[in-house]
């Protein structure tokens, strides 16, 4: 039987091919794999619950309810924005999330903000800082060149915001030897 599975807290390409080697290697037919989905052809009760252990294993979880997946939707759509930079957001960020998903942003922005105890727009800018940070860590662009990169309107914007999440400065974040940065599935 072809079946979708949702799966939570699947952040990048490397997700992707852990769940996809281990499914492989389970002899489970995986029809198509994508961030935050896996379409499978299970054929009887032992092989969904080797996907479970694959799942819960790898600190994935499987998703049953409509909220969780729109979350989860929104969260991978934000994450494949930060993927090419330099960001492009021609327009809001609620009118690029309705076009992506096909939904009404006011039902989007409550699952989220239900679920989630953050909203999309808070969420969102957690995870440009976690970019900024991998940026710094890279040592390639400087600070007026990663606030462009990340659309903000001008570098001090991109300071406050960072100094809010983060407690210090852009050059005390650079400077330091040990820099910190959240796992993305674990930003709240």
């Amino acid at each position: 039987m072809i079946k979708d599975f949702y799966i939570k807290n699947m952040v990048c390409n490397r997700c992707i091919k852990v769940l996809k080697n281990e499914i492989e290697a389970q002899e489970i037919r995986l029809i198509e794999i994508e961030l935050g989905r896996v379409q499978l052809d299970i054929e009887n009760e032992d092989q969904l619950k080797v996907l479970e252990n694959i799942v819960i294993n790898n600190d994935f979880e499987i998703i049953d309810s409509a909220e969780d997946r729109i979350t989860e939707q929104v969260k991978i759509q934000l994450l494949k924005m930060l993927e090419d930079l330099p960001l492009d957001m021609d327009g809001k960020l609620s009118d690029l999330l309705m076009q992506k998903m096909n939904q009404d942003y006011s039902k989007i922005s409550k699952v989220f903000s239900s679920t989630e105890g953050i909203t999309i727009e808070k969420y969102f800018i957690k995870l440009k800082i976690e970019k900024v940070k991998e940026l710094i860590q890279t040592q390639q662009p400087n600070f007026t060149e990663i606030s462009q990169m990340l659309n903000y309107s001008h570098i001090n914007h991109l300071s406050g915001q960072f100094k809010n999440q983060t407690g210090m400065s852009l050059t005390a974040y650079k400077s330091q030897q040990k820099n910190f940065r959240n796992s993305l599935d674990k930003i709240m």
